[in-house]
């Protein structure tokens, strides 16, 4: 099969589309023939290196945690899903990854895929959508009628934070650059303010707090400034300090995305009735995601992008 994968830690140049053997899964897995992987910014620190400690891998590695496909083979013992079977998966951060034609998945990620909208598509939703509902229902607690504030909305969490949020019944404030803002406030933002030519500010405290923007520690802190008393602050950048403030019981909480196939079926099901909505910014052949390692480098990925292996 074809794949892309690195054999040493380092820049862009590393990664290599190459032919790799078809994996065999074991108990308790599946074989996924993938119809769509997608490039998020932790692939680009586990190739490079930076979180080797976090998350190590064995080398050569495939990139690509999350995944769209049909169900190709099952391991031993696996039950409750069928060759055939057309699923997304949030794949475990330090096994072989999706950008390849087939990968092996732990049957208990998997989760019925979305039937109103493109298979490769749906790769799009895994991790990202996990994200957003954890941090702001699991970890901040958001309830309808509070109110918001996404800083980062613009990318790929930020697109479904806004949505989640504004379906519970939330106040939504969003931050975003203009090249991002109408994306932003088509997804249900009520306010977006343009970060790039003023500084952030609300007429009113929010509740929560949802950083996703690699800001600076005091520009963070800044920010939850704007927490009123007894609010939260939840953040899912790891390399930035997550503040709070017991003085005024301002709680801070980083973020690790979990893996939740149940939940990920609720997401998938929500796509199905309308009340979720998928973005992807570009559809590349699997030879391309290179060249969107370098542009995530550069800044200049216009959103989501879905990887498509040849055969898909």
């Amino acid at each position: 099969m074809k794949a892309v994968r690195f054999h040493d830690f380092g820049d862009t140049e590393v990664l290599r589309y190459e032919d790799a053997e078809r994996p065999t899964p074991g108990p308790g897995e599946v074989l996924l023939r993938v119809a769509g992987s997608a490039f998020n910014p932790v692939d680009d620190g586990i190739r490079g290196g930076y979180l080797r400690e976090v998350f190590p891998v064995t080398l050569p590695h495939t990139p690509g945690i999350e995944a769209s496909g049909t169900v190709d083979a099952l391991g031993e013992g696996v039950t409750g899903v069928a060759v055939g079977d057309a699923v997304v998966a949030f794949l475990p951060m330090t096994a072989a990854g999706s950008a390849a034609e087939y990968v092996v998945a732990p049957a208990d990620a998997l989760a019925p895929a979305p039937t109103s909208i493109p298979l490769a598509d749906a790769a799009a939703l895994p991790m990202v959508g996990l994200t957003a509902w954890q941090a702001l229902f699991d970890d901040a607690g958001l309830t309808a009628g509070q109110r918001v504030l996404i800083n980062g909305a613009g990318g790929a969490v930020g697109g479904y934070a806004v949505q989640l949020a504004k379906g519970a019944g939330a106040h939504v404030i969003a931050t975003a650059s203009p090249r991002s803002a109408e994306r932003v406030r088509s997804a249900g933002a009520d306010e977006v303010i343009d970060h790039t030519a003023s500084e952030v500010t609300t007429d009113e405290p929010v509740d929560v707090l949802l950083n996703l923007a690699r800001i600076a520690p005091e520009e963070l802190t800044a920010l939850a400034a704007l927490v009123r008393d007894g609010g939260v602050v939840v953040n899912t950048v790891p390399t930035i300090p997550t503040p709070a403030d017991e003085a005024r019981g301002v709680r801070g909480v980083g973020v690790f995305v979990r893996g939740d196939a149940e939940r990920l079926a609720r997401l998938t099901a929500m796509v199905d009735r309308g009340e979720l909505r998928v973005n992807v910014a570009e559809r590349v052949p699997l030879a391309e995601l290179p060249g969107v390692h370098a542009r995530a480098a550069a800044g200049t990925l216009p959103g989501k992008v879905v990887v498509v292996p040849p055969t898909a």
